[in-house]
């Protein structure tokens, strides 16, 4: 049987249409001979998902996203509504899971399945709402971090530049002429610090045999200590002897026992002051102090007219004679027997 080249030319038409068809359903991820389950979910925005992404559990494609629609009717959070297919049948939605629109690096999108960790037993049916979540991508992220980086680099630059600005405002001809005057004095000292560091090498060339007897006078000085170390020790050992001596001291007791012996004494000199006892009596009593000087002066005179006339006082007999005491007149024995009574027992 022979077919015109019209018939030919139909057939291959129309096979091509078949193949571009099921290409057409292929890449939006319909399978060939259907059975798939489909669930729908619903989303505030898309995602910037396209129709055929990949859905994937645990990093492994399982299916295709159908369609994106629009939701004009739905609250904030159901804008766009989402049919995705899932090819393998052994992979059941179990109540609790979800889905979410995420990147799975920095250039891919898909769609995400997410498994709770424990099930209740229940699972949703082919053709169930599935929730839908957005999460924010890693470029999200990051220039969500980089804008506030980005506007405070801007401001840093806004100030460079006003910096700049008043640099070249300042580098006018005065302050050049201001700066080469300052580079002259800075020269102008450097050769005065050479002037001044070649005249303290002749000093020190001068001076050498000085400090050469210096050094000889420090090193024995250095010889002579190191000899007395023993001495210096002992000194130290002696002197913190005496210091730990001082610190263990009883200055608490010290000090009270000094302490009650000025109390004792101040209670003296408050009985003189009152003219209590022999010194208070002797100070304050004009009387008595009459009667000493009096007493005084008397055997004073006795003692001289003793040293002068010993004879009326005692009378040495000579070998066997009788020896004769002196009798003594009634004036003299008045005051004999005075100053007799003013010698205390």
């Amino acid at each position: 049987m022979k077919f015109s080249k019209e018939i030919k030319a139909a057939i291959i038409a129309l096979l091509s249409i078949v193949i571009l068809i099921t290409g057409i359903n292929f890449l939006k991820g319909n399978s060939f001979f259907g059975g798939d389950d489909v669930y729908t979910a619903y989303f505030p925005n898309s995602g910037q998902l396209m129709v055929s992404s990949n859905v994937t559990l645990d990093g492994v494609e399982i299916g295709k996203v159908m369609s994106i629609r629009s939701n004009p009717k739905g609250d904030s959070l159901h804008k766009v509504k989402m049919t995705f297919n899932i090819h393998n049948p052994d992979i059941q939605l179990p109540k609790g899971a979800f889905v979410e629109i995420g990147s799975l690096d920095f250039f891919t999108k898909a769609l995400i399945v997410h498994l709770p960790l424990a099930g209740n037993g229940t699972y949703y049916k082919a053709g169930a709402t599935i929730p839908g979540r957005v999460s924010v991508d890693v470029v999200s992220q990051v220039k969500a971090y980089a804008d506030p980086v980005s506007q405070k680099l801007q401001t840093m630059m806004l100030s460079v530049d006003k910096m700049v600005s008043s640099l070249a405002s300042f580098w006018d001809t005065t302050a050049t002429s201001e700066l080469e005057g300052s580079l002259k004095q800075v020269k102008l000292t450097i050769k005065k610090l050479g002037t001044v560091a070649d005249d303290l090498h002749n000093f020190v060339a001068a001076e050498r045999a000085q400090f050469s007897k210096i050094m000889s006078n420090v090193e024995a000085i250095t010889l002579n200590l190191r000899k007395s170390n023993d001495q210096i020790t002992a000194i130290i050992g002696n002197a913190k002897k005496i210091t730990d001596e001082l610190v263990t001291a009883d200055f608490k007791n010290t000090i009270l026992e000094a302490q009650t012996t000025l109390k004792k004494f101040n209670i003296i000199l408050a009985e003189i002051e009152r003219g209590q006892g022999t010194l208070g009596k002797l100070i304050h009593d004009d009387k008595l102090y009459a009667e000493l000087v009096a007493t005084n002066n008397d055997l004073q005179n006795l003692v001289t007219d003793l040293e002068a006339h010993p004879e009326r006082y005692v009378h040495l007999s000579l070998v066997g004679g009788k020896s004769k005491g002196l009798q003594l007149n009634k004036k003299n024995e008045d005051k004999l027997l005075k100053i007799l009574d003013s010698i205390p027992d």
